[in-house]
C-alpha cells in the first residue's frame, strides 16, 4: 500500500462520527511504528482537517435536518437519538459552564471520551444557538487538544508516567 493510501485513511477515519481524530491518530501512529514512512505532523494536520471539515455543515444544517426527520418512520428513532444526545450534551455544557460556555465546549471536544468530539460538540453548539465563529474556534482548539492527548496515549507516554 502506498503512503498516500494511509494518509487518505487517516483523513477518512477522522471524518467518521464518534471515531473522529481519536481513532485516526492511533491508526497513524500504529503504522508509523510498524515501519510505514508517514510524517506524524502531516498526519495530525490531515486528521484535524478531516475532523473539522464536517463542522460547519453540522452547525448550519444538522439541527434542521434532525428536527425534520425525527418524526419520519424509518429514520425517526436515530434522528431523535441524535437530537437528544446533542441536547443532553448542550445542557450539560451550559449547566457546568455558565459564562465560560465556549471554554467548556473546548474541553468537551478536547477530552477524548466516548461521545465527546467535534460532531457532538458542534451539534450541542447548534442546539444551544451558540455563536458560529466562537463555536468553531472552540471546537478546532478542542480537536487539537484531543489529538495531542491521543498522540501521547498512543505513544505510550502515560505508561511511563503511571
Amino acid at each position: 500500500m502506498s503512503v498516500f493510501y494511509h494518509y487518505l485513511i487517516v483523513f477518512l477515519i477522522s471524518m467518521v462520527p464518534l471515531i473522529e481524530l481519536r481513532g485516526a491518530i492511533p491508526y497513524a501512529i500504529g503504522f508509523i511504528e510498524s515501519g510505514v514512512d508517514l510524517s506524524l505532523p502531516l498526519c495530525y494536520v490531515i486528521a484535524i482537517v478531516g475532523n473539522m471539515l464536517p463542522v460547519p455543515i453540522i452547525y448550519l444544517f444538522a439541527r434542521k435536518v434532525l428536527e425534520w426527520g425525527k418524526d419520519k418512520k424509518v429514520i425517526g428513532g436515530f434522528f431523535t437519538f441524535c437530537l437528544e444526545k446533542g441536547k443532553k450534551g448542550g445542557d450539560k455544557l451550559q449547566a457546568k459552564a455558565g459564562r465560560g460556555l465556549y471554554f467548556a465546549l473546548f474541553l468537551f471536544v478536547g477530552i477524548p471520551l466516548p461521545g465527546t468530539g467535534a460532531w457532538t460538540g458542534t451539534l450541542a453548539a447548534s442546539i444551544l444557538d451558540m455563536e458560529f465563529k466562537k463555536s468553531v474556534i472552540a471546537v478546532v482548539c478542542g480537536v487539537v487538544l484531543a489529538g495531542i492527548i491521543m498522540g501521547l496515549v498512543s505513544a505510550g507516554l502515560f505508561k511511563v508516567i503511571f
